[in-house]
């Protein structure tokens, strides 16, 4: 591998993993701050990508289709939230497996019922589809660099939000002792409520924006969903710096597998995550 091909698949992964870091920030927050095994957090992907492909038959527009499709996704994870989810705080994580793998099921038949079994293409917008020459012969797509910029602009705002504001203190107060947050007045339960839809939201903007660079098919966040599993083991349940750390490196991991060695690449992720776990069992930064 020469050193162009080699940057090419290094912005790949980066690009990759930063799609990743989406859905993983969104389910470490619900996991390692609410404490809930949102099996669900996949289709959120899914539906993310299919209301991007319904908006665009109408608005004709890549980002038209996003701004319209970001409150629809904020709306269904408040609502799923509200009438669900907010019962099973206090219940065994059996019961929040069994509810979420049923919100699967669920949303996996809304999504044949409304959009069928058919794949579809999402376009890339004509002012980012152009190609960036790397050499005389290779080129990369602008769209992928776009993507990029996006996910690092939207992992800065989750910095400042969670680590700066006011409301980043009543999560992190929230997720540190729910009881005493609640005796000093804080609605833990409305909170709990914001960040069950912001991890929606994150899940549904990666499907929307990575919806150009793939197919939009059925059951497509199933296996997004247990690369993100992956992601939160390894970066440390509840760390969203660890989200990122985690999907980068994953996402390099997959892509240098897929190119280097074919035939195992899809060990290399589960490989990657055994290793991560015989040195730190808690994550890379995990609290043990």
């Amino acid at each position: 591998m020469d050193l162009t091909s080699f940057l090419i698949q290094a912005l790949n992964g980066v690009q990759y993993g930063f799609l990743l870091f989406l859905v993983a920030s969104g389910l470490t927050l619900i996991f390692g701050i609410m404490g809930i095994i949102n099996l669900a957090h996949g289709a959120f992907y899914m539906l993310g990508a299919y209301i991007t492909y319904w908006l665009i038959g109408y608005t004709g527009n890549l980002f038209v289709a996003i701004l319209l499709g970001l409150p629809i996704m904020l709306a269904v994870g408040y609502a799923i939230e509200r009438l669900a989810i907010s019962f099973l705080y206090d219940r065994d994580h059996l019961y929040q497996v069994l509810l979420t793998y049923g919100l699967i099921l669920i949303l996996n038949e809304l999504q044949k019922i409304l959009w069928g079994s058919d794949f579809y293409s999402v376009p890339v917008p004509d002012v980012l589809s152009g190609s960036i020459r790397l050499t005389e012969t290779q080129v990369y797509p602008v769209y992928r660099l776009f993507i990029s910029l996006v996910c690092m602009i939207i992992a800065a705002g989750m910095y400042v939000l969670i680590g700066r504001t006011r409301l980043g203190m009543m999560i992190r107060a929230g997720a540190s002792n729910r009881e005493m947050t609640q005796a000093l007045g804080i609605n833990i339960g409305r909170v709990f409520a914001i960040v069950f839809s912001l991890g929606a939201a994150l899940a549904a903007f990666s499907g929307m924006v990575g919806s150009p660079v793939s197919s939009v098919f059925p059951g497509m966040g199933d296996q997004i969903l247990i690369i993100s599993f992956v992601v939160v083991v390894i970066g440390g349940i509840g760390s969203v710096k660890g989200a990122f750390v985690g999907a980068m490196i994953i996402g390099l991991a997959d892509t240098f597998g897929q190119v280097l060695i074919p035939d195992l690449a899809s060990m290399v992720v589960y490989a990657v995550m055994a290793l991560v776990l015989l040195w730190r069992p808690q994550g890379l930064f995990g609290r043990a």
